[in-house]
């Protein structure tokens, strides 16, 4: 039986599924005809305009984004696909606070859902720090079929092992 690590927590039956795929030699196939194409983020500053652009639609009273970026120092082994951080400093008498998004590398080449999923996830921490039902009602109000594409990307970690990529 075949160990589905990114999804565990999903019913036995989905992942039989998968495994049926995997069995089948056909989970490469069903990515493909589901997220045929790529993004063209391929830069911080592009990536940085996506994610300010999502946060115009969605989060207007949600604090400002100082800083995205792709990190090639996030992977997989520490389960983080995106990382929001608040950087607080004291300068002089007042305390600044700065909002940083990174997200792993590896979404580069990945399809433009998958990037719009990181993203919307990562922004909608702003609003919602813990991984509740709110949350996660935020997240498929910015991107309606969140919860898909969540699995799909799932989906797609898990083939990336299977083709023994980084």
């Amino acid at each position: 039986m075949t160990a589905l690590k990114y999804l565990q927590a999903y019913p036995a039956a989905l992942q039989e599924q998968v495994r049926q795929l995997i069995a089948k030699d056909q989970l490469g196939a069903y990515l493909e005809q589901r997220y045929p194409e790529r993004h063209a983020v391929q830069s911080d500053k592009a990536l940085y305009a996506y994610a300010l652009a999502l946060k115009q639609e969605h989060l207007r009273n949600a604090p400002a984004i100082d800083k995205v970026l792709f990190d090639n120092r996030l992977d997989l082994t520490h389960r983080a696909l995106g990382l929001h951080t608040t950087i607080s400093r004291v300068q002089g008498g007042n305390l600044k606070s700065k909002k940083e998004i990174r997200i792993a590398a590896l979404f580069k080449e990945a399809a433009p859902q998958f990037l719009r999923m990181i993203v919307v996830h990562e922004l909608a921490h702003f609003k919602e720090s813990d991984h509740n039902k709110a949350f996660y009602k935020l997240c498929e109000h910015m991107m309606p079929g969140y919860h898909q594409v969540e699995f799909d990307l799932r989906v797609y970690l898990t083939y990336r092992d299977l083709q023994g990529k980084p």
